[in-house]
Protein backbone atom coordinates (compact mmCIF):
# COMPACT_ATOMS: atom_id res chain seq x y z
CA UNK A 1 0.00 0.00 0.00
CA UNK A 2 3.34 2.31 0.69
CA UNK A 3 4.35 1.46 -2.89
CA UNK A 4 0.74 2.68 -4.15
CA UNK A 5 1.16 6.00 -2.84
CA UNK A 6 5.15 6.75 -4.01
CA UNK A 7 5.81 10.05 -6.46
CA UNK A 8 5.61 9.54 -9.82
CA UNK A 9 3.24 10.48 -12.72
CA UNK A 10 0.45 9.00 -13.90
CA UNK A 11 -0.18 7.99 -17.52
CA UNK A 12 -1.46 10.96 -19.69
CA UNK A 13 -4.28 8.60 -21.17
CA UNK A 14 -6.16 8.25 -17.90
CA UNK A 15 -6.18 12.29 -17.25
CA UNK A 16 -7.38 12.38 -20.76
CA UNK A 17 -10.18 10.02 -19.71
CA UNK A 18 -11.04 11.44 -16.75
CA UNK A 19 -11.45 14.79 -18.22
CA UNK A 20 -13.30 13.48 -21.36
CA UNK A 21 -15.98 11.86 -19.04
CA UNK A 22 -15.97 15.08 -16.68
CA UNK A 23 -16.61 16.85 -20.13
CA UNK A 24 -19.51 14.05 -21.24
CA UNK A 25 -21.17 15.07 -18.29
CA UNK A 26 -21.31 18.65 -18.62
CA UNK A 27 -22.64 18.05 -22.19
CA UNK A 28 -26.14 16.36 -20.38
CA UNK A 29 -26.59 19.14 -17.93
CA UNK A 30 -27.20 22.78 -18.07
CA UNK A 31 -27.94 22.82 -14.25
CA UNK A 32 -25.77 26.05 -13.43
CA UNK A 33 -25.00 24.80 -9.76
CA UNK A 34 -23.64 20.84 -11.32
CA UNK A 35 -21.66 22.99 -13.95
CA UNK A 36 -20.29 24.62 -11.13
CA UNK A 37 -19.74 22.13 -9.34
CA UNK A 38 -17.63 20.15 -12.36
CA UNK A 39 -15.24 23.26 -12.63
CA UNK A 40 -14.54 23.05 -8.92
CA UNK A 41 -13.74 19.78 -9.34
CA UNK A 42 -11.32 19.97 -12.19
CA UNK A 43 -9.92 23.05 -10.33
CA UNK A 44 -9.36 20.76 -7.07
CA UNK A 45 -7.64 18.17 -8.73
CA UNK A 46 -5.45 19.91 -10.66
CA UNK A 47 -4.30 22.23 -7.95
CA UNK A 48 -3.80 18.74 -5.80
CA UNK A 49 -1.85 16.55 -8.93
CA UNK A 50 -0.45 18.79 -11.19
CA UNK A 51 3.88 19.53 -11.94
CA UNK A 52 5.76 22.37 -11.87
CA UNK A 53 6.19 21.41 -15.56
CA UNK A 54 4.90 24.33 -18.39
CA UNK A 55 1.79 22.85 -19.40
CA UNK A 56 0.52 22.65 -15.89
CA UNK A 57 0.83 26.32 -15.54
CA UNK A 58 -1.52 27.12 -18.36
CA UNK A 59 -4.91 26.10 -16.28
CA UNK A 60 -5.97 29.49 -15.64
CA UNK A 61 -5.61 30.51 -19.15
CA UNK A 62 -8.45 28.26 -19.21
CA UNK A 63 -10.26 29.63 -16.82
CA UNK A 64 -10.40 33.16 -18.27
CA UNK A 65 -11.43 31.55 -21.81
CA UNK A 66 -14.43 30.04 -19.87
CA UNK A 67 -15.23 33.64 -18.60
CA UNK A 68 -14.36 34.75 -21.62
CA UNK A 69 -17.00 32.10 -23.56
CA UNK A 70 -20.10 32.99 -21.06
CA UNK A 71 -19.71 36.79 -21.59
CA UNK A 72 -19.89 36.44 -25.12
CA UNK A 73 -22.83 33.93 -24.83
CA UNK A 74 -24.70 36.34 -22.98
CA UNK A 75 -23.81 39.19 -25.62
CA UNK A 76 -24.87 37.45 -28.06
CA UNK A 77 -28.52 36.65 -26.91
CA UNK A 78 -28.51 40.80 -25.99
CA UNK A 79 -27.74 41.71 -29.70
CA UNK A 80 -29.57 38.72 -31.73
CA UNK A 81 -32.70 37.59 -30.73
CA UNK A 82 -33.30 38.52 -26.95
CA UNK A 83 -36.92 38.64 -26.78
CA UNK A 84 -37.87 35.07 -26.13
CA UNK A 85 -40.02 35.04 -23.03
CA UNK A 86 -42.23 37.08 -21.42
CA UNK A 87 -40.17 38.66 -18.70
CA UNK A 88 -38.74 41.79 -20.44
CA UNK A 89 -36.05 43.37 -18.51
CA UNK A 90 -34.44 45.78 -20.77
CA UNK A 91 -36.43 47.58 -23.93
CA UNK A 92 -33.76 48.66 -26.53
CA UNK A 93 -33.78 50.29 -29.44
CA UNK A 94 -34.37 48.00 -32.01
CA UNK A 95 -32.49 48.25 -35.47
CA UNK A 96 -34.73 47.45 -38.74
CA UNK A 97 -33.26 45.17 -40.81
CA UNK A 98 -33.55 44.23 -44.61
CA UNK A 99 -36.16 41.73 -45.94
CA UNK A 100 -33.55 39.01 -47.57
CA UNK A 101 -32.32 38.91 -43.48
CA UNK A 102 -35.94 37.87 -42.39
CA UNK A 103 -35.34 36.10 -38.59
CA UNK A 104 -32.52 37.76 -36.96
CA UNK A 105 -33.02 40.51 -34.24
CA UNK A 106 -30.40 43.22 -34.13
CA UNK A 107 -31.02 44.74 -30.17
CA UNK A 108 -34.80 45.06 -29.08
CA UNK A 109 -36.80 44.36 -26.06
CA UNK A 110 -34.23 41.63 -23.43
CA UNK A 111 -36.31 38.78 -21.65
CA UNK A 112 -34.42 37.18 -18.28
CA UNK A 113 -35.84 33.72 -19.91
CA UNK A 114 -33.35 34.26 -23.14
CA UNK A 115 -30.33 35.76 -21.00
CA UNK A 116 -30.69 32.95 -18.84
CA UNK A 117 -30.38 30.65 -21.87
CA UNK A 118 -27.63 31.87 -23.20
CA UNK A 119 -25.74 31.68 -19.76
CA UNK A 120 -26.64 27.99 -19.57
CA UNK A 121 -25.73 27.15 -22.68
CA UNK A 122 -22.38 29.39 -22.18
CA UNK A 123 -21.67 27.78 -19.11
CA UNK A 124 -22.07 24.41 -20.42
CA UNK A 125 -19.50 25.35 -23.03
CA UNK A 126 -17.09 26.98 -20.51
CA UNK A 127 -17.18 24.24 -18.54
CA UNK A 128 -16.00 21.39 -21.27
CA UNK A 129 -13.52 23.92 -22.68
CA UNK A 130 -12.07 24.12 -18.88
CA UNK A 131 -12.48 20.09 -18.38
CA UNK A 132 -10.03 19.40 -21.32
CA UNK A 133 -7.66 22.60 -20.01
CA UNK A 134 -7.66 19.99 -16.99
CA UNK A 135 -6.23 17.68 -18.51
CA UNK A 136 -3.83 19.28 -21.19
CA UNK A 137 -2.07 20.76 -17.41
CA UNK A 138 -1.79 17.06 -16.13
CA UNK A 139 -1.32 15.34 -18.79
CA UNK A 140 2.89 15.28 -20.12
CA UNK A 141 1.95 16.06 -23.59
CA UNK A 142 5.50 14.38 -24.34
CA UNK A 143 4.32 11.36 -22.97
CA UNK A 144 1.17 11.54 -24.69
CA UNK A 145 2.69 11.28 -28.01
CA UNK A 146 4.73 8.50 -27.08
CA UNK A 147 2.27 6.04 -26.19
CA UNK A 148 0.39 6.94 -29.31
CA UNK A 149 -0.22 3.87 -31.71
CA UNK A 150 1.67 3.72 -34.43
CA UNK A 151 -0.96 4.40 -37.16
CA UNK A 152 -1.37 7.86 -34.99
CA UNK A 153 1.62 8.72 -34.26
CA UNK A 154 1.66 11.74 -37.13
CA UNK A 155 -1.86 12.96 -36.85
CA UNK A 156 -0.91 12.71 -32.67
CA UNK A 157 1.81 15.08 -33.05
CA UNK A 158 -0.23 17.60 -34.64
CA UNK A 159 -2.82 17.59 -32.06
CA UNK A 160 0.02 17.60 -29.09
CA UNK A 161 1.28 20.21 -30.95
CA UNK A 162 -1.51 22.33 -31.15
CA UNK A 163 -2.96 21.33 -27.19
CA UNK A 164 0.51 22.47 -26.15
CA UNK A 165 -0.01 26.13 -28.00
CA UNK A 166 -1.63 27.62 -24.53
CA UNK A 167 1.06 26.05 -22.14
CA UNK A 168 3.91 27.63 -24.37
CA UNK A 169 2.67 30.66 -23.98
CA UNK A 170 2.24 30.94 -20.80
CA UNK A 171 5.51 29.66 -20.48
CA UNK A 172 6.70 32.57 -22.44
CA UNK A 173 4.86 35.28 -20.45
CA UNK A 174 5.96 34.40 -17.24
CA UNK A 175 9.64 34.31 -18.68
CA UNK A 176 9.58 37.63 -19.90
CA UNK A 177 7.07 39.29 -17.02
CA UNK A 178 10.74 37.57 -14.79
CA UNK A 179 13.54 38.85 -17.07
CA UNK A 180 11.30 42.75 -17.04
CA UNK A 181 11.56 42.26 -13.18
CA UNK A 182 15.52 41.50 -13.49
CA UNK A 183 15.94 44.52 -15.34
CA UNK A 184 13.47 46.79 -13.94
CA UNK A 185 11.15 47.51 -16.61
CA UNK A 186 8.24 46.06 -14.51
CA UNK A 187 7.07 49.12 -12.70
CA UNK A 188 3.79 50.99 -15.04
CA UNK A 189 0.46 50.08 -15.49
CA UNK A 190 -0.48 46.90 -17.17
CA UNK A 191 -1.82 48.00 -20.14
CA UNK A 192 0.91 50.48 -20.52
CA UNK A 193 3.06 47.36 -20.40
CA UNK A 194 1.38 45.50 -23.08
CA UNK A 195 3.60 46.47 -25.90
CA UNK A 196 6.59 45.24 -23.94
CA UNK A 197 6.12 42.05 -23.42
CA UNK A 198 3.76 41.39 -26.36
CA UNK A 199 6.91 41.21 -29.33
CA UNK A 200 9.10 39.01 -26.83
CA UNK A 201 6.53 36.84 -26.09
CA UNK A 202 5.70 36.35 -30.18
CA UNK A 203 9.44 36.32 -30.82
CA UNK A 204 9.80 33.36 -28.20
CA UNK A 205 6.74 31.24 -29.87
CA UNK A 206 8.54 31.92 -33.51
CA UNK A 207 11.75 30.88 -32.33
CA UNK A 208 10.24 27.16 -30.05
CA UNK A 209 8.56 26.64 -33.28
CA UNK A 210 11.41 26.50 -35.59
CA UNK A 211 13.08 24.87 -33.43
CA UNK A 212 10.46 22.16 -33.07
CA UNK A 213 10.53 21.88 -36.75
CA UNK A 214 13.79 21.41 -36.67
CA UNK A 215 14.15 18.87 -34.41
CA UNK A 216 11.29 16.90 -35.85
CA UNK A 217 12.83 17.45 -38.73
CA UNK A 218 16.12 15.56 -37.50
CA UNK A 219 14.04 12.44 -36.45
CA UNK A 220 12.53 11.44 -39.72
CA UNK A 221 9.25 13.16 -39.00
CA UNK A 222 6.75 13.23 -42.29
CA UNK A 223 9.14 9.99 -43.74
CA UNK A 224 7.71 8.08 -46.50
CA UNK A 225 8.43 4.23 -46.16
CA UNK A 226 8.08 2.22 -48.62
CA UNK A 227 5.07 0.54 -49.17
CA UNK A 228 2.78 -1.24 -52.25
CA UNK A 229 0.48 0.84 -53.99
CA UNK A 230 -2.60 -2.08 -53.42
CA UNK A 231 -1.21 -2.05 -49.57
CA UNK A 232 -1.77 2.05 -49.47
CA UNK A 233 -5.40 1.70 -51.65
CA UNK A 234 -6.32 -1.35 -49.09
CA UNK A 235 -5.57 0.45 -45.83
CA UNK A 236 -7.13 3.74 -47.11
CA UNK A 237 -10.87 1.72 -48.16
CA UNK A 238 -10.50 0.09 -45.00
CA UNK A 239 -10.65 3.55 -42.99
CA UNK A 240 -12.61 5.50 -45.45
CA UNK A 241 -15.26 2.43 -45.54
CA UNK A 242 -15.01 2.14 -41.56
CA UNK A 243 -14.95 6.16 -40.57
CA UNK A 244 -18.78 5.91 -42.78
CA UNK A 245 -19.82 3.01 -41.23
CA UNK A 246 -18.73 5.02 -37.68
CA UNK A 247 -20.76 7.98 -38.81
CA UNK A 248 -23.85 6.66 -39.90
CA UNK A 249 -24.03 4.43 -36.93
CA UNK A 250 -23.74 7.66 -34.56
CA UNK A 251 -26.32 9.48 -36.56
CA UNK A 252 -29.21 6.47 -36.53
CA UNK A 253 -28.16 5.45 -32.77
CA UNK A 254 -28.81 9.55 -31.59
CA UNK A 255 -32.20 10.05 -34.16
CA UNK A 256 -35.07 7.86 -33.16
CA UNK A 257 -36.40 7.76 -36.71
CA UNK A 258 -33.84 5.62 -38.27
CA UNK A 259 -33.97 2.04 -38.73
CA UNK A 260 -32.57 0.28 -35.81
CA UNK A 261 -30.46 -2.07 -37.97
CA UNK A 262 -28.51 1.06 -38.99
CA UNK A 263 -27.48 1.97 -35.04
CA UNK A 264 -25.47 -0.64 -33.47
CA UNK A 265 -24.87 -3.14 -35.99
CA UNK A 266 -23.71 -0.45 -38.67
CA UNK A 267 -21.88 1.45 -35.71
CA UNK A 268 -20.26 -1.69 -34.29
CA UNK A 269 -19.24 -2.78 -38.03
CA UNK A 270 -17.62 0.46 -38.76
CA UNK A 271 -15.55 0.53 -35.79
CA UNK A 272 -13.96 -2.75 -36.68
CA UNK A 273 -13.65 -2.21 -39.86
CA UNK A 274 -11.92 1.31 -39.37
CA UNK A 275 -9.41 -0.81 -36.23
CA UNK A 276 -8.94 -3.37 -39.15
CA UNK A 277 -7.56 0.33 -41.08
CA UNK A 278 -4.91 1.06 -38.38
CA UNK A 279 -4.22 -1.87 -37.96
CA UNK A 280 -2.40 -2.15 -41.58
CA UNK A 281 -1.51 1.41 -41.42
CA UNK A 282 0.47 0.83 -38.02
CA UNK A 283 2.46 -1.87 -39.92
CA UNK A 284 4.04 0.96 -42.08
CA UNK A 285 5.48 2.64 -39.18
CA UNK A 286 8.07 1.78 -37.61
CA UNK A 287 8.64 2.77 -33.68
CA UNK A 288 10.37 1.61 -30.55
CA UNK A 289 9.54 2.83 -27.42
CA UNK A 290 12.09 3.49 -24.63
CA UNK A 291 10.34 1.85 -21.45
CA UNK A 292 7.09 2.28 -22.46
CA UNK A 293 3.80 3.83 -19.94
CA UNK A 294 2.32 1.04 -18.03
CA UNK A 295 -1.42 1.19 -16.82
CA UNK A 296 -1.50 0.53 -13.50
CA UNK A 297 -4.19 0.80 -10.14
CA UNK A 298 -3.88 4.34 -9.88
CA UNK A 299 -4.41 4.78 -13.42
CA UNK A 300 -7.62 2.87 -13.42
CA UNK A 301 -8.66 4.83 -10.36
CA UNK A 302 -8.62 7.74 -12.48
CA UNK A 303 -10.48 6.80 -15.10
CA UNK A 304 -13.02 5.25 -13.76
CA UNK A 305 -14.06 8.15 -11.49
CA UNK A 306 -14.38 10.08 -14.85
CA UNK A 307 -16.59 7.29 -16.27
CA UNK A 308 -18.42 7.33 -13.20
CA UNK A 309 -19.38 10.85 -13.85
CA UNK A 310 -20.41 10.65 -17.00
CA UNK A 311 -22.35 7.55 -16.18
CA UNK A 312 -24.24 8.72 -13.15
CA UNK A 313 -25.24 11.82 -15.14
CA UNK A 314 -26.63 9.53 -18.24
CA UNK A 315 -28.64 7.63 -15.71
CA UNK A 316 -29.54 10.46 -13.92
CA UNK A 317 -31.01 11.94 -17.04
CA UNK A 318 -33.48 9.20 -17.40
CA UNK A 319 -35.18 9.15 -14.11
CA UNK A 320 -35.41 13.08 -13.50
CA UNK A 321 -34.23 15.62 -16.32
CA UNK A 322 -35.78 18.29 -15.02
CA UNK A 323 -33.15 18.46 -12.54
CA UNK A 324 -30.42 18.43 -15.12
CA UNK A 325 -31.93 20.82 -17.19
CA UNK A 326 -33.84 23.71 -15.91
CA UNK A 327 -37.02 25.00 -16.95
CA UNK A 328 -36.25 28.74 -18.77
CA UNK A 329 -40.63 28.99 -18.97
CA UNK A 330 -41.36 29.21 -15.58
CA UNK A 331 -38.39 31.08 -13.74
CA UNK A 332 -37.10 29.43 -10.64
CA UNK A 333 -33.96 28.70 -8.40
CA UNK A 334 -32.65 25.73 -10.52
CA UNK A 335 -33.15 22.98 -8.27
CA UNK A 336 -30.23 20.40 -7.18
CA UNK A 337 -30.87 16.60 -6.01
CA UNK A 338 -28.62 14.53 -4.32
CA UNK A 339 -27.94 11.95 -7.18
CA UNK A 340 -26.20 14.15 -9.97
CA UNK A 341 -24.24 15.83 -6.99
CA UNK A 342 -22.58 13.10 -5.68
CA UNK A 343 -22.11 11.30 -9.06
CA UNK A 344 -19.46 14.69 -9.70
CA UNK A 345 -18.07 14.24 -6.62
CA UNK A 346 -16.89 11.24 -7.87
CA UNK A 347 -14.60 13.27 -9.73
CA UNK A 348 -12.59 14.20 -6.80
CA UNK A 349 -11.26 10.75 -6.24
CA UNK A 350 -7.92 11.34 -8.46
CA UNK A 351 -7.19 14.24 -6.11
CA UNK A 352 -6.99 11.41 -3.13
CA UNK A 353 -6.12 8.26 -4.15
CA UNK A 354 -3.25 8.85 -6.47
CA UNK A 355 0.32 9.65 -5.70
CA UNK A 356 1.90 12.95 -5.73
CA UNK A 357 3.33 13.86 -9.20
CA UNK A 358 7.15 13.37 -9.51
CA UNK A 359 8.68 16.64 -9.18
CA UNK A 360 11.77 17.91 -7.67
CA UNK A 361 9.98 20.54 -5.90
CA UNK A 362 7.79 18.58 -3.81
CA UNK A 363 8.35 19.16 0.22
CA UNK A 364 9.87 16.36 1.39
CA UNK A 365 6.58 16.36 4.64
CA UNK A 366 4.01 16.37 1.49
CA UNK A 367 5.27 13.18 0.43
CA UNK A 368 5.56 11.62 3.48
CA UNK A 369 2.13 12.60 3.96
Amino acid sequence: MARYFLPRDLHPAAWWVWALGLSVAATRTTNPWLLLMIVAVAGYVVVARRTDAPWAMAFRMYLYLGAVIVCVRVFFRLVFGGAEGSTIILRLPEIPLPAWAAGIRLLGDVSAESLLGGLYDGLRLATMVICLGAANALANPKRLLKAMPPALYEVGTAVIVALSVFPQLAESVLRVRRARKLRGGASGKRVAALHAIIIPVLEDALSRSLQLAASMDSRGYGRAGLVEARARLLTGALMIVGLIGVCVGVYATLDGSTPRFLAAPVLSSGVLVALAGFRLAGRRVRRTRYRPDRWHLPELVVAASGIGVAAVMFVTSTVNPMNLNPSLITLSWPALSWSPLLGVLLGVIPAVLTPLPASPHVPAEKVAA
